[in-house]
């Protein structure tokens, strides 16, 4: 792909309680210019606030993409870099033959994957990293402005 299209983007999910209301936050770059994106569900997780970030800042990309995703979640970033292919051969079954949790957000995010060149790039949370600072105080922006 060519480099001219190449996206940074950087995400993050917020939950107060576990299960709680739940925000999730996106930060995209291209060619020198920011969006920000962000969203509220009322009954949520934090894992699936992690992966809706993901899937929300990719399917703002209105066409094929290289993209630098920057995430502070090892639940997405191992997901798709270490689990979803087998989850996928067994059928969206775990290795101990459960259900794969979040089932529905892997498969929505596994179809933009199939659409971008998407490498995963994983930075400690709340440890200052300007972007994911930025994505995280989108995730409860969200949350704070839909509980107003």
């Amino acid at each position: 792909m060519s480099r001219s299209k190449a996206v940074e983007l950087f995400t993050d999910g917020a939950c107060r309680g576990n299960p709680g209301p739940g925000g999730w936050g996106a930060l995209l770059r291209f060619n020198g210019r920011e969006r920000e994106l962000y969203g509220f569900e009322p009954e949520t997780t934090n894992n699936r606030m992690e992966l809706t970030a993901a899937i929300r800042g990719l399917e703002a990309l209105k066409r094929p993409c290289s993209v630098d995703l920057t995430t502070d979640s090892e639940y997405l970033r191992k997901g798709v870099t270490e689990w979803m292919a087998n989850w996928k051969k067994r059928g969206w079954k775990t290795a101990s033959k459960k259900p794969v949790a979040n089932r529905d957000l892997w498969e929505e995010l596994d179809a933009l994957l199939a659409r971008h060149e998407v490498r995963f790039h994983w930075t400690r949370g709340h440890s200052g990293h300007p972007e994911n600072e930025r994505a995280d105080a989108l995730a409860n922006r969200a949350i704070d402005e839909a509980r107003q």
